[in-house]
């Protein structure tokens, strides 16, 4: 079985929504459900949610920047690692992500694994 990243841009940030702390519980309960069914089904590999602030040490020079570098809507606002036999499936999973109601995507990419890490 492959793994594959599941990562999340964009959207419109929870604290920007307006939101009450009943309908950041509901938002947040959508993720945790799907979570859960992701664990119960014996795929999530693992994942994180991440913070808007960027660090970039870039060239030979290792010059240091900080971000975000993108507009919102392409920022990476989290990933998730599940095992799947091929995109397909993969999308398939993607069909349940919370936020795209909020104009949130998802980008899947496979892992690619190298010998010398195992």
């Amino acid at each position: 079985m492959k793994e594959f990243m599941m990562i999340f841009i964009g959207g419109t940030a929870y604290e920007e929504l307006g939101l009450s702390p009943e309908q950041l519980q509901h938002r947040m309960e959508k993720w945790f459900t799907w979570d859960e069914k992701l664990k119960q089904q014996g795929i999530l590999r693992g994942g994180e949610a991440l913070h808007a602030k960027v660090k970039r040490v870039v060239g030979p020079n290792r010059i240091e920047s900080d971000g975000p570098f993108v507009e919102s809507k392409e920022l990476i606002g989290g990933y998730i690692t599940v095992a799947a036999n091929s995109f397909e499936e993969v999308v398939k999973i993607a069909q349940d992500f919370p936020d795209y109601d909020i104009d949130g995507s998802v980008e899947i990419r496979e892992v690619m694994k190298l010998d010398q890490y195992e």
